[in-house]
């Protein structure tokens, strides 16, 4: 914000905060003091400061164990159902892209291979494409 020349309230910044699961966390806390999780979520509270349109989320839960990622995978979710936000999830993982996506695009050495609805995860009409669903391809 301080880029546009704004300022962030106090309570905007709390409210923020809260709506991503850290209304126990302090403004003045230093996020070195905070989890893998809890500085994911602090990232993505600051993003929404400038109210997105569209998020761009690459391997957001790569370095997280599983609870934390299960807390990100529902946040991002609600986001997405409270605030209309779209949001395009890079991910490696075919389980989580079953989980959060409703639309995919399956990439292969730089190359748009498949689009359609998540279930073409589940159903690929491209063999190479099978393959890697299957895990016998690259």
């Amino acid at each position: 914000m301080e880029l546009q020349g704004k300022t962030l309230a106090e309570k905007d910044a709390e409210k923020l905060l809260n709506i991503v699961g850290l209304e126990n966390v302090s403004l003045d806390q230093n996020s070195k003091d905070l989890s893998g999780g809890q500085r994911q979520k602090l990232s993505i509270a600051r993003t929404l400061v400038n109210q997105p349109k569209v998020l761009l989320l690459d391997e957001i839960t790569s370095s997280l164990d599983r609870v934390s990622e299960q807390d990100i995978e529902k946040l991002i979710v609600k986001l997405n159902q409270d605030s209309e936000t779209t949001i395009i999830w890079i991910t490696h993982s075919l389980e989580q892209a079953l989980r959060v996506g409703t639309y995919a695009w399956v990439m292969m050495d730089g190359r748009l291979m498949e689009t359609g609805k998540i279930d073409l995860l589940r159903y690929p009409k491209s063999d190479k494409v099978k393959r890697f669903v299957e895990g016998d391809g690259e």
